[in-house]
């Protein structure tokens, strides 16, 4: 199966339940006026895009609408991929530029975080890049093991310490390791704990510090894990952790599990935070790097 294929097979369920709603109203009307608008924006925020983001698109689509002279309501569906993929689009691309380059992965237990890691760091030793895993979420002993697990498969080091270690003396350990086998991406598990934000911040502060004293100039991602079967609840997630401790991208896990696939919206426009890899299976090639044209293709691709 292709990678589109995948992404589209992926957002099955988002797509029947929303746009399959969308294209039923669209139908039902003989003509483009303020109430077809309004049922369209009731739809989308039923489809988890969120209230702002959908007065956004509608608003766009009403100008659009106008400027083209478009009377037909069948026309809707591709300013709709149009307005949705122009939305999506920047910053999806992984900063890995840097040898070695460092990947901060964070997220709360559940949402798929330290399987992401590994099926990452699989992609990356696929693409020739020598992978080094820290197992810095020290808080549980299960996700040192599980990473443990994770970098057999892949075939990548790990740098890790017994349960209750610091967790950011594994991530100096981790870069030393880096340093000295010329390895191109660490990527790090961190704890993702946000009943005790305050321990959180510290512990990420802590743990950017060294990666700022260790590899000054080095590229930087802070991944932010994400369940998108909790729709809204994902939204909220991403706030809090973007206020506790910054985010440069997401990983939108168990899409094809869900028909929330519109929560990518909320949280690219809502939030201004990119989507960088979505997950789409159970496989380990089913994460796939996020494409702005793709999904939005993806979504309003007719049912076969």
């Amino acid at each position: 199966m292709g990678l589109f294929s995948k992404i589209k097979e992926g957002l099955k369920k988002t797509r029947d339940a929303v746009m399959g709603q969308i294209d039923s109203m669209l139908k039902s009307f003989t003509k483009i006026d303020e109430e077809l608008f309004e049922e369209l924006e009731e739809l989308l925020v039923m489809g988890d895009v969120g209230v702002v983001t959908a007065e956004k698109i509608c608003g766009e689509l009403r100008t659009r609408v106008k400027k083209a002279g478009i009377t037909d309501p069948a026309e809707i569906s591709g300013l709709l991929e149009e307005i949705i993929t122009e939305m999506l689009s920047g910053g999806e691309e992984l900063d890995i530029s840097t040898s070695p380059s460092i990947i901060l992965v964070i997220g709360v237990n559940g949402v798929g975080k330290t399987t992401t890691i590994g099926k990452l760091a699989k992609q990356l030793s696929n693409q020739g890049k020598r992978v080094i895993l820290a197992a810095a979420d020290t808080f549980r002993a299960a996700a040192i093991d599980q990473l443990d697990i994770w970098a057999q498969r892949s075939g990548c080091e790990i740098i890790k310490q017994g349960e209750g270690s610091d967790p950011a003396a594994v991530i100096f350990d981790a870069i030393a390791a880096a340093k000295a086998r010329r390895a191109d991406v660490i990527i790090c598990d961190t704890a993702g704990r946000l009943h005790n934000k305050k321990h959180l911040m510290d512990e990420l502060a802590k743990i950017n510090r060294v990666i700022d004293r260790e590899l000054p100039d080095a590229a930087k991602e802070k991944l932010l894990v994400l369940d998108a079967t909790t729709g809204q609840n994902a939204v909220n997630q991403a706030e809090q952790f973007r206020q506790a401790t910054g985010i440069t991208g997401i990983v939108l896990t168990k899409l094809d599990g869900t028909a929330k696939g519109g929560v990518v919206l909320a949280i690219k426009d809502g939030l201004g935070i990119p989507v960088k890899y979505i997950g789409v299976g159970e496989q380990i090639d089913d994460l796939q790097p996020f494409s702005a044209q793709d999904f939005a293709k993806a979504l309003f691709a007719k049912t076969e």
